[in-house]
């Protein structure tokens, strides 16, 4: 890690440090004994017996949170003490179970919410949170946007656009044909924002727990500034997971339904919408206008939030919730923007960036990228050939997707064939012609 990256890091640290320390009382948790009570109860239902270090990391709360919980419950007649485990963090933990009081009380908080997890972070506080890792910070200059998109085959204007747009904080749409490198290059901008953020296993609105931690959304990052000890009251609240910031790209699969909190009879937890998944993040709509609802009625979903920056998520049961909505919205299609909604609706967005054909010599960049990406010589013997005896024979535009794809295609032919070495004409001729599709028999 560079010196200025240290430093970048720990003053994010320090800002989350002061609004999530450690919690050392029930009432710092900004939750309830009773409910604490309930989910404690549940680990131990769904694991029998628990020592304190294990409470501790299930739970993801101190030692001196816990013992006032556990105190609690023994009062009450709903856990009870069950010996001793074997040597723990230097000395001997008790071990904990549920009487039969307490395995009614689990099976009877199990009927109403499913969740056992780590215990969740207060929805006050997690606005708060929102708003202190804000993606819009506004200062991203040239520099910025030429080091993040280094290696990408883009002009200077259209470097220079995306920059503007991204700083505005405004939504942006980004049209053009199918292969021009859109959603490519809108999943690399989150590489202009390199810092950290903090995310909660889940939140907790009145009762209802919903978890906003998904791994296949957050990548965890280490985090070596936190105790080893888990007993320790110290460092930042242990609900929170440091993270790169998140991506989240949905397509034609996209439903309005995942666009709001959903609730599973089954399982009986909540869900996070993916835009809560996607905040400080980046969050791309890619291939707009194939989705299985109107483009109307999409777009007509994200009004509210992209105006006022903040979105209202429905619980059921006429319960809503208001969070920030603090993300870069990428709306991106190989449509005409103008069909897929009015010139009113397209002015909020704000940003049009266009996406189109390449021209030769940025064709035969990426060509080049790509050979030394597949580990074979560059030959620009063999990328005129394309361009000359294929490309201009055929009328065929260049996009940015189709070096990858024939030189690939070249070397699944020369492998199977038992070859090696440079590729030859021929080679990619058979990629060619296998790759498009070929209309000789109409």
């Amino acid at each position: 890690m560079h010196v200025v990256e240290t430093d970048v890091y720990h003053n994010e640290r320090e800002a989350v440090q002061r609004l999530a320390p450690q919690p050392c009382t029930i009432s710092e948790t900004g939750l309830t004994d009773s409910f604490l009570g309930e989910l404690v109860c549940k680990h131990l239902y769904d694991a029998g017996v628990l020592d304190m270090p294990r409470l501790v990391e299930r739970l993801a709360l101190t030692g001196a949170v816990l013992d006032e919980v556990l105190v609690f419950l023994r009062k009450d007649g709903r856990v009870e003490v069950l010996g001793q485990s074997g040597a723990q963090m230097g000395g001997q933990a008790l071990r904990y179970g549920l009487t039969e009081r307490g395995r009614g009380a689990a099976r009877d908080a199990l009927s109403r919410s499913g969740y056992v997890g780590a215990a969740p972070f207060p929805v006050n506080a997690y606005r708060s949170l929102i708003k202190l890792q804000t993606i819009h910070h506004g200062n991203i200059g040239a520099h910025d946007m030429r080091t993040a998109l280094s290696g990408v085959v883009l002009t200077e204007q259209m470097l220079d656009q995306l920059g503007v747009a991204l700083n505005s904080g405004r939504a942006l749409m980004i049209y053009g044909p199918a292969g021009t490198g859109k959603t490519y290059v809108s999943s690399r901008l989150i590489r202009l924002f390199a810092e950290s953020i903090w995310v909660p296993h889940a939140i907790v609105i009145n009762e209802s727990v919903i978890e906003i931690y998904d791994p296949q959304v957050h990548q965890r990052l280490d985090d070596d500034s936190q105790p080893n000890n888990l007993m320790l009251n110290k460092g930042i609240d242990r609900r929170l997971l440091r993270c790169k910031r998140p991506v989240v790209i949905t397509g034609g699969e996209l439903s309005m339904e995942q666009l709001d909190v959903r609730y599973d009879p089954g399982t009986r937890q909540y869900q996070a919408a993916l835009q809560l998944k996607a905040s400080n993040g980046l969050f791309i709509i890619d291939d707009m206008g194939r989705q299985r609802m109107a483009p109307a009625e999409l777009f007509n979903r994200w009004i509210v939030p992209m105006e006022e920056k903040r979105d209202f998520l429905n619980l059921g049961g006429g319960r809503h919730c208001e969070l920030p909505f603090d993300l870069i919205l990428v709306f991106s299609t190989n449509l005409n923007p103008l069909e897929l909604a009015d010139e009113a609706f397209l002015r909020r967005i704000g940003y049009k960036l266009q996406f189109g054909y390449l021209k030769p010599d940025q064709y035969e960049q990426i060509w080049r990228q790509e050979s030394e990406r597949l580990g074979i010589r560059h030959d620009p013997m063999l990328v005129r050939h394309a361009l000359q005896k294929l490309y201009a024979v055929e009328g065929m535009p260049l996009v940015p997707c189709h070096p990858r794809d024939l030189l690939s295609m070249a070397l699944d032919r020369q492998r199977y064939q038992g070859g090696s070495g440079p590729l030859s004409p021929q080679e990619l001729e058979w990629a060619w012609h296998n790759y498009f599709v070929q209309l000789d028999f109409l």
